[in-house]
C-alpha cells in the first residue's frame, strides 16, 4: 500500500496525497530560445510527460518563462541554483513549480524572501539533493555521499523553508548508484511525509539508463514509495516519458495504456513474433486506453497467455496462427498474420468507441 503523503499542486497536476504518480522530464534546449524550447516541451507532452522542467540559469531564461508558460500544454518547473532573484523572476512570470535548494541561494534573508513569494503565488518547491551536491560538512560526517547524508541534506534544506512557514515541498534524493538511491528514499519516507520525486540521476544512455531507472524507481514504487518520477536518460529527452509510463504500467500503477505481451521465442517458434509485435506497437502508437495484446510463438504457452489478453495470436505451425479474442472461441487464421491481428485490434477498439 502506498504511503499517503502531503499533497501539492503544480499547475493543476497533483503530487502526493494519493494522486496518480505523475511522469516528468526536462528540456535540454537553450531555455532562452523560446521557439526551440516550446517545441521540445510540446514533444515531451506528446510522448507522455505530465510535467516538464526547464533550466533557468540567467536573466534571459527567466524572461522566457512567461512565453514558455503561455505556450506549454503541461505545467512547467524552473530549475534554479544559487540565485534567488532568478527564482523570484520565474515565479512572477508564471512558473508552476520551482526546483531549488534553499541552502545555496545566499542565506536566511533570501530564503525568507523566496518563501514569501512562493506562498503568495501558491507555487510548490522541490528540494533536489543529488549525491554530487551534498554539503562538505555532511560529506565529512558520513565519509562520502551516503543515503543518510543525502536525506540529512534534503531535510535541512526543508527546515529552512519550514522556518518561514512554508510546507508545499517535494523532496528528492538521487544518486547514480541504484542501491544508494533506493536506501535514501526509504529513509526519507520513514522520516517525513513530504511527497517524493523518484529518479536515478545520471543513469546514462537509454539502454542502460532505462534498466537502472526501472530497478530503482520500480523497487520503490512497489514498496509504496514515490509520488512523481523522472527517468533520466542521456540524449533525447522524449525517450524519458515513455520509459516512465512503462515503469508505472509494469508496477500496476497505470492502466490507461496498451500492454504488450510477447514470448522470448525458442526453437518451437513458428511465427514472426518480433515482426508482428513491432507492427502492432507501431499501429497502436498514441492509443491510451486499457488494452492488452499478446503475440506468442507456439501452442505451448501461447493459448493460455493469449486468453489473458484482450486479443492475441499464437503460432500454430505450417503458416497457421491461432487468433484468440477475450470472450470468443479461438479460430485458425492464415495469411499475413500481422495484418490480420492489426485489423482485429482496430475492429475491437472501434466497437468499444
Amino acid at each position: 500500500m502506498a504511503k499517503l503523503t502531503r499533497q501539492v499542486n503544480a499547475g493543476g497536476v497533483l503530487i502526493g496525497g494519493g494522486a496518480p504518480v505523475s511522469v516528468q522530464s526536462m528540456t535540454n534546449t537553450d531555455t532562452a530560445d523560446v521557439e526551440a524550447t516550446l517545441s521540445q516541451i510540446r514533444a515531451l507532452a506528446v510522448s507522455g510527460a505530465d510535467i516538464v522542467r526547464v533550466s533557468v540559469y540567467n536573466e534571459a531564461c527567466a524572461k522566457a518563462v512567461r512565453a514558455l508558460v503561455d505556450g506549454s500544454p503541461v505545467p512547467l518547473v524552473a530549475d534554479i541554483h544559487f540565485d534567488h532573484k532568478l527564482a523570484l523572476a520565474a515565479v512572477e512570470n508564471g512558473i508552476h513549480k520551482l526546483r531549488i535548494n534553499p541552502g545555496n541561494i545566499g542565506g536566511e534573508k533570501n530564503v525568507r524572501i523566496l518563501a514569501d513569494c512562493v506562498k503568495a503565488h501558491g507555487i510548490p518547491v522541490r528540494i533536489g539533493v543529488n549525491s554530487g551536491s551534498v554539503e562538505k560538512e555532511i560529506l565529512a560526517k558520513y565519509g562520502g555521499p551516503t543515503p543518510q547524508g543525502m536525506v540529512e541534506s534534503a531535510l535541512a534544506h526543508a527546515r529552512m523553508l519550514e522556518n518561514c512557514g512554508f510546507y508545499d515541498m517535494v523532496l528528492s534524493m538521487k544518486a547514480s548508484n541504484v542501491p544508494d538511491t533506493v536506501k535514501a528514499y526509504q529513509l526519507a519516507s520513514a522520516q517525513c511525509d513530504y511527497p517524493l520525486h523518484l529518479g536515478v540521476t545520471e543513469a546514462g544512455l537509454p539502454e542502460q539508463g532505462k534498466i537502472k531507472s526501472a530497478i530503482g524507481i520500480g523497487a520503490l514504487l512497489l514498496s509504496g514509495i514515490g509520488d512523481t518520477i523522472r527517468v533520466s536518460l542521456t540524449g533525447d529527452p522524449c525517450l524519458e516519458p515513455p520509459a516512465g509510463i512503462e515503469i508505472l504500467q509494469d508496477c500496476g500503477l497505470r492502466t490507461d495504456c496498451v500492454q504488450y505481451v510477447s514470448c522470448p521465442t525458442c526453437g518451437r517458434t513458428c511465427i514472426d513474433v518480433a515482426g508482428i509485435m513491432g507492427r502492432v506497437q507501431k499501429e497502436l502508437s498514441g492509443v491510451n486506453i486499457p488494452f492488452k495484446v499478446a503475440v506468442m510463438g507456439c501452442v505451448v504457452n501461447g493459448p493460455g497467455e493469449a486468453r489473458e489478453a484482450d486479443i492475441g495470436i499464437c503460432g500454430g505451425g505450417n503458416g497457421v496462427g491461432l487468433l484468440i479474442k477475450k470472450g470468443e472461441a479461438p479460430r485458425k487464421v492464415t495469411g499475413d498474420l500481422s495484418q490480420i491481428l492489426v485489423d482485429e485490434i482496430k475492429k475491437t477498439l472501434g466497437d468499444r468507441a
